[in-house]
């Protein structure tokens, strides 16, 4: 008989400890797990893309521990193998199946506009670190969609105005032909001033660039402004100097040649110019460590993918610990993403009322060092001229 009223008694005492913990969770005190979702293209010629994008998003959370906003996450990593279709499943899984509180990542626009309005519309918080297509940016934003990249038409307005700058008379333009391709050409003409002699669009992941840079030749250019993200800009480049044409024809380019491309390219992309925004060499602290981080972790530089993912990591983590790891009141979550209380390896960060973020683009060279080849900031482009995308925006404050 005793025997049985202590088991009661410590069972009474455990449920009444089950009943403080669950009031605690439901008061606030304490909270459980943060399930975030990734989707990027890990795999195929863009997979170095998305790695990049994962690699410094988990590098962060390592960095803090396991957590962000003082709160274990779990992450939940989806391939979309740059095909749209793919990308909704995984966001239908990450949001129906996993119940994600936060979707972060996305590599590629086509995947963007494919799962951007299902995702935002279930009530689920997006943290872009790449894809910036223009009408997400524009007409089409959402109060549950931020972004700490760019839009794509900002990111080729700079390479429009370094073209321009750079006082060429007469550039060829080329892309591959979807919704990033587009929006690069748009962007570009905005900013350059001269004569675009053509414009060319190529099948997305299209290898063999052959007859593309001999019709090129044959337009005699003063410049080409391309933008091939991935294993497409290795190719082309590659192709660009099998034809003897770097040293010939000045080549500008945005998304290109970058941390994730170089390695595979190295002195073969000596003496191309590019517009970004990031560098590996940006002189303030946050970029200095994370740096030295990623090339210790990693073994390589890292790339402004890299560099937009590890800012997404840490803005989430400024904003759980406002909302003390909360992720239920959705317009708290929001507010605290909003206020972008983090340090930014590109320095000073702050959103425009569309949510996404105000910062500036720089001429980066590529020049030759012990390696083979390296990135040299030559400072900041002033745009001159915006599509001011934020205007068409009517999220409300």
């Amino acid at each position: 008989m005793t025997g049985t009223k202590t088991t009661q008694r410590k069972a009474i005492a455990v449920l009444g400890a089950i009943a403080a913990a669950a009031a605690m969770f439901a008061s606030g005190g304490a909270h459980a797990q943060v399930k975030i979702g990734f989707i990027g293209t890990l795999s195929g010629p863009g997979g170095a893309l998305g790695q990049d994008q994962y690699d410094a998003f988990m590098l962060a959370i390592e960095q803090k521990g396991g957590k962000l906003g003082g709160v274990p996450v779990q992450v939940i990593k989806e391939d979309d193998q740059l095909k749209p279709d793919v990308g909704v499943q995984a966001a239908t899984k990450l949001v129906e199946r996993d119940k994600v509180s936060l979707i972060t990542g996305v590599t590629f626009s086509n995947v963007m506009m494919a799962i951007h309005k299902n995702v935002t519309n279930a009530g689920v918080v997006m943290v872009g670190s790449n894809a910036g297509p223009t009408p997400i940016a524009g007409e089409q934003c959402s109060p549950n969609f931020f972004s700490t990249s760019w839009d794509n038409d900002e990111l080729h307005e700079a390479g429009g105005q370094l073209s321009t700058d750079l006082g060429y008379k007469k550039m060829y333009v080329m892309a591959p032909n979807y919704q990033a391709g587009r929006d690069a050409v748009n962007g570009f003409k905005r900013d350059y001033k001269g004569q675009i002699v053509d414009e060319v669009y190529t099948q997305v992941n299209q290898p063999d660039y052959s007859a593309e840079i001999a019709q090129l030749a044959a337009a005699k250019p003063d410049a080409v402004y391309v933008f091939y993200p991935g294993g497409m800009g290795v190719n082309f480049v590659k192709q660009y100097r099998q034809a003897g044409l770097l040293g010939k024809i000045p080549l500008i380019s945005v998304s290109t040649i970058d941390g994730s491309t170089l390695p595979a390219l190295k002195e073969q992309a000596v003496g191309s110019i590019t517009s970004a925004p990031y560098s590996p060499d940006l002189d303030n602290a946050q970029n200095k460590q994370f740096v030295a981080a990623f090339q210790k972790k990693y073994n390589r530089v890292p790339s402004m993918y890299a560099a937009q993912s590890y800012d997404a990591a840490n803005l989430i983590d400024s904003a759980l610990t406002k909302t003390k790891g909360s992720v239920t009141d959705r317009e708290a979550l929001r507010a605290a993403l909003k206020s972008a209380d983090f340090q930014s390896v590109r320095g000073s960060f702050k959103f425009a009322s569309n949510q996404f973020p105000i910062a500036p683009f720089y001429r980066v060279d590529v020049v030759k060092d012990g390696s083979g080849a390296a990135f040299a900031n030559k400072g900041k482009i002033d745009i001159k001229t915006r599509a001011n995308l934020a205007s068409m925006c009517k999220i409300r404050s």
